[in-house]
């Protein structure tokens, strides 16, 4: 796949928003998704830390989409929200595993694996990088009013709409 025809970023159609901080020790931003980020390698949710965003944040969501997937609407790899607005940074692992580590509150919705926790990288071999756009949207809402079923592309609709403000990592992976 061309880098001069890669489908747009699910940013690209949302309504504009200031941005934030947003570091990764495990996704390097503009860099390669390491093994620990793949399926079939560690699947691992990654370190993920923000700052800098709104005073009036009450909670924040995160997700992790690939745009790239051969299915016309992308793949939705990760899909946590409604984490307390005191939660800056979450461990690698943490997406991953039990929903019983996750903060209080906190709501992992399906990804499209159709599992409800963070599914890896996982793009067809051969058919070039993928970009995994990891992203923690500040909504200006304690809940988003959803639950664990809601599917991963409402969510996504959801916060684009109370996002008040956005940051992302973005890497790239391919299965030769």
């Amino acid at each position: 796949m061309s880098k001069h025809h890669r489908p747009p970023l699910p940013h690209d159609f949302l309504r504009p928003v200031p941005s934030f901080s947003l570091t990764s020790e495990d996704v390097p931003d503009g860099g390669t998704l390491s093994q620990a980020q793949v399926l079939e390698g560690g699947n691992v949710s990654p370190q993920l830390r923000w700052a800098g965003f709104p005073a009036e944040t009450k909670s924040f969501a995160v997700t992790c989409f690939d745009p790239d997937a051969p299915t016309g609407s992308g793949w939705w790899h990760w899909v946590l929200f409604d984490l307390p607005a005191d939660v800056t940074e979450l461990p690698a692992g943490l997406g991953s595993g039990d929903s019983a580590d996750l903060p209080a509150g906190a709501i992992h919705a399906r990804n499209d694996y159709g599992t409800k926790n963070f599914g890896g990288a996982a793009p067809p071999a051969g058919h070039g990088p993928h970009r995994y756009v990891f992203t923690v949207h500040a909504l200006g809402v304690e809940k988003l009013g959803l639950d664990e079923d809601t599917s991963a592309a409402a969510v996504s609709g959801t916060l684009g709409f109370l996002a008040l403000a956005r940051a992302s990592v973005i890497a790239e992976y391919e299965n030769s």
